[in-house]
């Protein structure tokens, strides 16, 4: 006996990937029975963007995050960073003299730099090793992936991580980095482009 035919809209055991001129989009198939009629070679294909795209290079190789599920993701990510580094910046403190007064003052800072050595590990190692996740995006439904498709690289990640942290350090370009998010058609922030990465459904 031969082995049994593939579910609907997936490819053979012989031909791994998925050709969008044989196979119908996942979920597309035609009712049992009817032939599938392929897209006219030359045009948008699965995935692709339509005519006059100019987002980017390429297809989308899988539907874009929403940008409130991102913003929300975030949140629960800044937040485990804070928890990470809590003990170590919660109690750090230091007397500076205040010149109009002329007395000592007991001001609190921030190990700023421990926050962001910590905050750099934390992205670059978990979307790296965990399949392009934050443990905000795998909440939220959402990962990281190169340009091309594929799984995001361990220089990629790294790439992508350095870019957010030196435009966050500099002044109020961090607003601009997320914010290019709202105008772009493929929902890049400038740290993606940079790393030419994407955020989609995972």
């Amino acid at each position: 006996m031969g082995a049994p035919p593939p579910p609907p809209g997936e490819p053979p055991p012989d031909r791994p990937y998925r050709d969008p001129y044989i196979d119908p989009p996942p979920g597309q198939s035609p009712p049992e029975g009817e032939p599938w009629s392929p897209p006219p070679r030359g045009g948008p294909q699965y995935g692709e963007a339509p005519p006059g795209y100019r987002g980017g290079p390429g297809p989308v190789p899988a539907p874009l995050g929403g940008r409130w599920r991102r913003l929300f993701a975030g949140i629960v990510d800044s937040i485990i960073i804070s928890l990470i580094s809590t003990p170590v910046t919660w109690q750090t403190w230091s007397h500076v003299l205040d010149e109009e007064r002329g007395a000592w003052a007991r001001i609190n800072l921030s190990q700023t730099f421990f926050l962001a050595v910590v905050a750099f590990l934390y992205y670059w190692l978990l979307q790296a090793y965990w399949h392009g996740q934050t443990i905000g995006k795998k909440i939220f439904g959402l990962r990281v992936i190169s340009e091309t498709g594929e799984r995001l690289a361990v220089g990629q990640a790294a790439i992508r991580q350095a870019v957010m942290a030196v435009l966050a350090w500099l002044c109020c370009l961090w607003i601009i980095d997320l914010g290019w998010i709202l105008i772009d058609p493929r929902k890049q922030a400038i740290h993606d482009k940079a790393a030419r990465t994407l955020v989609v459904d995972s």
